[in-house]
């Protein structure tokens, strides 16, 4: 049980003894200014059990609650309870972070249940793009802080590599006219993901330009699902190409799956299932196609295979679906994908329900990246590259090293450089809910203040150079001697923390964390703009150095969570 959880179970049981009315700790609040107080408790419910109204309510509390275990002043104010509490709360705090370190803010309320979470669904033969990182990002921070909340967390991949996008960009690769294309194909070219995203861009705008070729594409795509031939070669080797670009990317953004799955390998079995679905007439035909008719309950119709007989997404998701509940006994599977898709995961799980599985099957969306200009699309080729955006980030981060530091080695300049650029970048996918739409500007999200992550990465360096500039001395931290209000802020913060990362759990939200670590840093850079501590004397200068410490592995430890790196300095 943290220090907060702890602290609030403790007044509740004197409030109970006080007046015989039994409350929760999560009754308890911050209290909205640290001079009205640490804790506060809204009254109205209170008012109900007491048969009095919310303000007398809050003083008949007030008077009983006065020098009660933790606390040093209770008063109403209106139909609130403040309570100050006293200084021996301060010691549980900190000491409640220095002993949990990196593990800080963890629980075990998930109780160990499979939960896999299913991202990075990026499609092979398009390029890698800033659209994509919000997924990854996204992905990457819910899996962390599920796991953080006591869930067995397994992340995987999905690679969409057998789509009627790559049936597009083969036609154009395989086109006579292409000779530009033939020739890289036989020599070879540096960044292959990126020229098969020029490619589809390229065969996306000729096939809206000819309505004839859209049979050619088709005849493509059944070349592919029967894997002979030439096209079905060349299909191998580009999709390899997709494939080892994402992997360099997940290897640069910290991203690790516990495995990856290809549609491919379940469109077979997809198939089989599918007409065994036809059999049980949970599917049906209809003009040619086949469907699910979902409409009895308010879903539409899901087209499942095309008139010509191929393939469309729900043949293998339905597969994988299956396969990971048996391979992986979840209790519950999640989808990051983006908002546009979440009828087809309502249709999709209305189906699996009708098949009978009771695993609990979720879609986490997201809005869309916009670009300042509008929004972005693969077919038209508006979009920003990862590698340029990163490439971008990285310069920007080392002009910004090399001002500040002209004696650093080119190594430890890359090192740090490194780290800024890609917390930028994951951290504007993060910083607001998924909900809501990001237009994505490289000039502010490159800036190095305001709500960045560099700003949260500075303050994090900022406490550790204060930490290696202290004089050693062997004084015993006093905690009671953080008396000044922007300290008990701190404090009651950092307390607070455990309860963000269970929020953001319970809401698979990363935004939690992201707004709450802002608004610490900026508290903590108050602090020590207002409150002297190298020059303090050394009781007390011992007692804010703890602090400070305690404060520096917040930030860490949320920022990890977040898959940010911090540094020691900047």
């Amino acid at each position: 049980m943290y220090a907060l959880e702890k602290i609030k179970k403790d007044i509740a049981l004197e409030i109970k003894r006080a007046v015989k009315v039994e409350l929760r700790t999560k009754d308890f609040i911050l209290a909205p200014n640290v001079s009205l107080g640490d804790l506060s408790l809204p009254c109205f419910v209170m008012a109900k059990w007491l048969k009095t109204d919310p303000n007398s309510a809050a003083k008949q509390l007030a008077q009983k609650l006065n020098n009660k275990k933790w606390i040093a002043q209770a008063e109403a104010v209106g139909p609130y309870l403040n309570i100050k509490l006293d200084f021996s709360a301060n010691a549980l705090i900190i000491k409640d972070v220095l002993k949990n370190k990196d593990k800080y803010g963890f629980n075990k309320d998930g109780n160990k249940k499979r939960v896999m979470i299913e991202y990075s669904n990026a499609n092979t033969h398009k390029e890698f793009h800033v659209g994509h990182l919000r997924n990854i990002s996204f992905g990457d921070a819910v899996s962390k802080i599920l796991a953080a909340n006591g869930f067995k967390v397994i992340p995987v991949s999905y690679i969409n590599d057998f789509g009627i996008h790559v049936a597009k960009t083969l036609w154009w690769l395989y086109h006579e006219h292409n000779t530009e294309a033939k020739n890289i194909i036989a020599k070879g070219v540096d960044n292959k993901g990126y020229f098969l995203g020029q490619q589809y861009t390229e065969a996306s705008m000729r096939l809206a330009e000819n309505e004839q070729a859209v049979a050619e594409v088709s005849e493509i795509m059944k070349s592919i699902e029967i894997r002979r031939g030439e096209i079905y070669k060349l299909w191998k080797k580009t999709r390899q190409w997709s494939i080892d670009q994402f992997t360099k990317v997940y290897k640069e953004m910290g991203i690790k799956f516990a495995t990856t799955f290809y549609e491919n390998e379940f469109l077979e079995s997809g198939l089989k299932m599918v007409h065994l679905l036809k059999d049980k007439g949970i599917l049906k035909e209809s003009e040619g196609a086949l469907i699910a008719d979902l409409e009895k309950y308010g879903l539409g119709i899901l087209v499942i295979l095309r008139k010509d007989g191929t393939a469309l997404y729900p043949v293998a998701d339905l597969s994988l679906a299956v396969q990971k509940i048996k391979r992986y006994k979840l209790d519950s599977s999640l989808y990051v994908v983006d908002m546009r898709q979440s009828l087809y995961f309502k249709q999709l799980f209305k189906l699996l329900e009708n098949l009978g599985f009771k695993t609990k099957f979720e879609h986490l969306p997201y809005d869309f990246v916009k670009l300042p200009t509008g929004m972005m699309s693969s077919r038209t080729g508006n979009i920003v590259p990862y590698e340029d955006l990163k490439n971008l980030a990285l310069e920007k981060a080392k002009e910004e090293i090399k001002s500040r530091h002209n004696d650093w080695s080119l190594k430890q300049i890359n090192q740090v450089a490194n780290a800024l650029a890609l917390g930028a970048l994951k951290f504007e996918m993060i910083k607001v809910s998924s909900e809501k739409q990001i237009t994505f500007d490289m000039n502010n999200a490159l800036r190095f203040d305001g709500f960045t992550a560099a700003y949260l990465q500075y303050t994090y360096a900022r406490l550790r150079s204060i930490n290696r500039k202290a004089e050693k001395n062997s004084i015993k931290a006093d905690c009671a001697l953080l008396r000044e209000d922007k300290e008990k802020d701190l404090l009651m913060k950092a307390a607070f923390y455990p309860e963000i990362v269970k929020l953001a759990g319970d809401k698979k939200d990363p935004a939690e964390i992201a707004k709450y670590i802002f608004e610490f840093s900026q508290s903590i850079n108050d602090y020590y703009h207002a409150v002297p501590v190298l020059k303090a004397d050394k009781a007390t200068g011992a007692a804010r150095l703890m602090l400070l410490e305690a404060a520096a592995l917040v930030i860490k430890q949320g920022l990890s969570l977040l898959g940010i790196e911090t540094v020691e300095e900047m």
